[in-house]
């Protein structure tokens, strides 16, 4: 959950850069900003893939334990 957490700060973060830049007409900040966010973007994708891949190696030794008492 850690990883959900750090991608919620660093979107706030990117958010508030962006905004920040916007306010004072610093394009390089509303640009930083707006990267924060892909970045955290990026960060809930992995972790959205992370989850799948345990869900699915999850139901595969369900499957592969139901499918070993089959044989006996």
């Amino acid at each position: 959950m850690s990883n959900r957490l750090d991608a919620a700060a660093k979107d706030a973060e990117g958010k508030l850069e962006a905004a920040y830049g916007e306010l004072t007409d610093d394009s390089g900040h509303v640009i930083k900003g707006k990267a924060k966010q892909v970045q955290a973007s990026a960060m809930n994708t992995a972790e959205d893939l992370k989850q799948g891949a345990k869900a699915t190696a999850k139901k595969v030794s369900e499957l592969s334990g139901k499918a070993a008492d089959n044989i006996k």
